[in-house]
């Protein structure tokens, strides 16, 4: 399978992720197979612009953000959709993980 078409389910999968939800990485390639949370995370930092996903939703298996640069953006991005994090910066991911089928 070639990269764009790996990238282009990525998309298709993160677009899914509900509102006042999150998805960690390797949840997102569990989803899309024969991927890593590495892949998914290429895939999203090369989203072109046109392409308008949640991409704020998909954080890293600690529930952490693993975004520094936007780590500002996508904190308050979470927190406008009711997602709170502990002392630690960290989701409860029991809480808000996206419960995928």
């Amino acid at each position: 399978m070639e990269t764009n078409s790996i990238y282009q389910n990525i998309y298709k999968i993160v677009q899914l992720i509900p509102f006042g939800r999150v998805a960690t990485y390797g949840q997102i390639a569990k989803i899309v197979g024969n991927c890593t949370a590495r892949m998914v995370g290429y895939a999203l930092a090369a989203t072109p612009e046109d392409i308008k996903i949640p991409w704020h939703r998909v954080i890293n298996s600690q529930g952490k953000i693993s975004l520094v640069a936007l780590e500002d953006l996508q904190r308050k991005l979470l927190e406008s959709e009711g997602i709170i994090f502990d002392n630690s910066g960290r989701v409860n991911l029991n809480k808000y993980r996206w419960n995928a089928q």
